[in-house]
């Protein structure tokens, strides 16, 4: 990966690193949690082989993207991540009024969101793992999921300003990303108070010791905080979401995601996807792939065909 490019590009009060390989029609990659612009490695070379730009960030408060201020999560709800990439494709793509975007977990949100918000920036979607969720006039999906799973479940955990940092630092860095990017039971994932992960995962076989070794460099010199912050704005998003109750996406759209991806086994959630809701709220949505087999790091567990799955789509337009 040599060949990839990296700069740092101020956007929205923010150092935006970024990495970018090839030239043509921009295709920007959204990671999730917890990744970065690495996430994309495969996929990146891949487009970028066939004529386009690949452009993949460090979102705010990930790897070497600086200057948000981590002890006040209000500064990362939805419309500043949104808001740091509007202002990131004017800083790299000036002349280019829509491009492509492709977004994993909350990189999927943000994109999905970037869509709704500013339909006229994008071309053309591809999201893996979380589909798009209406908001719920009656409660935020914090609410929901301490609802459907108790006070242990991870998004409920990572809500006190420092609790979950403290507990990942007796587990230690590297068991953390290595239990976390290597989880493929679609079983909710718990994180008990005091307890820490009640077992150890072997690393996955598409997680090699060096990508491990990468992500683990890159988050001991962060911290969680940045990454966990995106969770604690979750209420404060919804509540600025309010004027988008009942709004969609409105922009050709793909959607992927794992058999075993747990975010597909939230309840409700294959019912919402298959039976009409989906298509409901993304009438662009021109198709739904669930790969047999695959978990929720699909772009990295199973690059060979997300990379075929994007290129098909995006070469459309």
């Amino acid at each position: 990966m040599e060949k990839i490019e990296h700069k740092l590009i101020p956007v929205n009060g923010l150092q935006m690193h970024v990495a970018e390989l090839g030239e043509g029609p921009l295709v920007l990659f959204i990671h999730g949690f917890p990744e970065l612009w690495y996430s994309w490695r495969h996929q990146m070379t891949f487009v970028a082989a066939r004529g386009y730009r690949a452009v993949a960030p460090d979102m705010r408060g990930y790897g070497e993207t600086t200057g948000a201020p981590l002890e006040d999560p209000s500064k990362f709800a939805i419309m500043h991540l949104v808001g740091d990439l509007i202002a990131l494709l004017n800083a790299v793509a000036p002349d280019e009024e829509k491009v492509f975007v492709v977004g994993h977990d909350w990189g999927a949100i943000v994109a999905w969101h970037l869509a709704m918000y500013r339909p006229d920036r994008v071309r053309a979607l591809v999201n893996l793992s979380v589909p798009f969720f209406p908001r719920n006039p009656e409660m935020n999906a914090v609410e929901s999921f301490h609802k459907w799973y108790g006070g242990d479940h991870y998004i409920c955990r990572f809500q006190e300003p420092g609790d979950i940092e403290a507990e990942f630092k007796k587990v230690g860095t590297k068991e953390v990303l290595k239990n976390m990017l290597s989880y493929r039971d679609p079983a909710p994932f718990f994180f008990p108070k005091g307890k820490g992960f009640t077992y150890s995962i072997d690393r996955a076989p598409w997680l090699t010791e060096h990508d491990l070794d990468y992500y683990v460099g890159k988050f001991e010199k962060t911290g969680f905080t940045g990454s966990v912050n995106y969770y604690r704005a979750v209420g404060l998003n919804w509540e600025l979401n309010a004027p988008w109750s009942g709004a969609g996406v409105t922009v050709p759209s793909k959607f992927i995601t794992g058999e075993f991806d747990l975010v597909y086994h939230i309840p409700g959630t294959k019912d919402f996807i298959h039976g009409g809701g989906f298509k409901k709220f993304v009438p662009l949505l021109e198709d739904v792939v669930v790969l047999e087999g695959a978990a929720h790091f699909v772009n990295q567990e199973r690059p060979d065909e997300i990379n075929e799955l994007i290129y098909a789509f995006i070469k459309q337009f």
